[in-house]
């Protein structure tokens, strides 16, 4: 019955901001007569750079309130109503901009382009939740993210989806983060914002093809615990990484744990691990030969994933509209092509010789070339080291959250019976104090 609970407040809250939404236009605009057609909205207006500010500082607030929900206080229903505050400023004030899952994009632009300076705020979007992280996990993606939120928001029967799938199915999100970071970096394109699959439910409207995206997603989200979030979120690998070294971290019992398994149960993301026993002998010897074998393999997957992200540098370069324009333009100065393009004839009418824009162009294919084998050594070592995680085996004595893959959605807090227990003699303490 709680779980329908909060999915009804959900509801609710969307339906009342969407009917908020409508009535913006209830005033229409004065008609004049003349053959002026009003454009139809799709961005959103820019703000004024003191909400940019407020925005930061709610961002910072909410970040530092989710941490102590999910550490000191916890509580899964504050966790849920702190949730829905973000997913409501977040995602459909804000418009879902400035997201930061996108905010990686203007970091690698500010890093190799020295003409473009990236706003104070973004920054702030950007790194405040990584500094969090490092203290206290991932408390941004349990409460604060509108992305995890609208996903968690419609989750009603959780499936178990395999370790080893789990963890192949997230690949996804390292080859995403590098090829945002690498399309960014060059100036080709911010894959990650074009391909955001919510920023259409955020703005009311939007893309067909992303929203059908989103929805699509939010229907596997039903069975699947947050799938954007786990196989595909390219912000959510680099707070894996950082939530590992977290000072301070989820733990599920606040004191011993009686091996219940609730936690494991009620976790829909996975993030539970078992505790571990000493390997038999013969498996132990076993696993040091694989392990030496993965050593060795590793440099060979770098270079093999460097090798053949240089062979595509073509392809990777053509996401560059400048790539693009020489290739129109030369088709059609050969006869290949008939007719011209927008941007053709915009360029012509610029006066540049043609010769100028191939040289561009295939400057621009060189920066590939090099970014290219980057991308693909990159992939190769997220694979290498994937390979190795396989043949480790960390020692548990109990049921604990792992640092990297738990979201501190307080999930887990209301199973434990220990849990219960702590809550108990609390209460007692109160009333005796009393």
């Amino acid at each position: 019955m709680a779980r329908w609970r909060y999915i009804l407040i959900t509801l609710v809250c969307l339906f009342a901001l969407n009917v908020a939404s409508l009535a913006q236009e209830r005033f229409p605009p004065p008609e004049f007569e003349t053959d002026y057609v009003r454009p139809t909205t799709t961005m959103p207006q820019p703000e004024q750079d003191i909400w940019e500010y407020v925005a930061a500082g709610v961002l910072i607030g909410a970040l530092l309130l989710a941490a102590h929900l999910a550490l000191k206080r916890r509580s899964r229903k504050a966790i849920f109503a702190l949730m829905l505050f973000s997913l409501v400023a977040f995602g459909f004030i804000r418009k879902g901009c400035v997201c930061t899952v996108g905010s990686v994009q203007n970091v690698a632009l500010t890093a190799f382009d020295p003409a473009y300076a990236i706003p104070i705020v973004v920054l702030i979007f950007f790194a405040a939740p990584l500094v969090v992280t490092l203290f206290f996990g991932r408390v941004f993606c349990g409460a604060v993210c509108p992305l995890g939120a609208i996903q968690d928001a419609v989750l009603i029967h959780p499936v178990r989806v395999p370790n080893w799938l789990e963890s192949s199915l997230r690949l996804l999100a390292y080859v995403y983060l590098g090829a945002g970071v690498l399309f960014a970096a060059l100036g080709a394109a911010f894959i990650i914002c074009q391909y955001d699959p919510f920023v259409g439910f955020f703005r009311l409207g939007g893309n067909w093809n992303i929203l059908v995206l989103g929805a699509c997603l939010l229907l596997i989200g039903l069975f699947v615990g947050r799938p954007y979030c786990r196989f595909l979120c390219p912000y959510g690998v680099i707070l894996r990484q950082f939530s590992r070294l977290s000072k301070w971290r989820v733990t599920i019992t606040p004191n011993d744990c009686i091996k219940c398994r609730l936690c494991e149960d009620a976790c829909p993301f996975g993030a539970i691990r078992a505790p571990t026993e000493p390997w038999p002998g013969k498996e132990y010897k076993i696993a040091k030969v694989r392990l030496a074998f993965l050593l060795l393999l590793f440099p060979m997957l770098v270079a093999g994933g460097a090798w053949g992200g240089y062979l595509l540098r073509d392809s990777f370069a053509r996401m560059h509209p400048q790539v693009r324009l020489a290739e129109r333009v030369h088709l059609e100065e050969s006869g290949e092509v008939e007719g011209t393009t927008d941007a053709s004839d915009a360029f012509r009418t610029t006066g540049r010789p043609s010769r100028e824009l191939y040289d561009e162009a295939a400057q621009i294919g060189r920066r590939f070339a090099i970014g290219g084998a980057i991308f693909g050594g990159f992939v190769g070592f997220i694979i290498g080291g994937k390979l190795l995680a396989l043949a480790v085996r960390r020692r548990r004595s109990d049921y604990e959250a792992d640092r990297a893959s738990c979201f501190a959605c307080g999930r887990c807090y209301e199973y434990c019976p220990k849990e219960h227990e702590r809550l108990k003699l609390g209460e007692k303490a109160v009333v005796a104090r009393t």
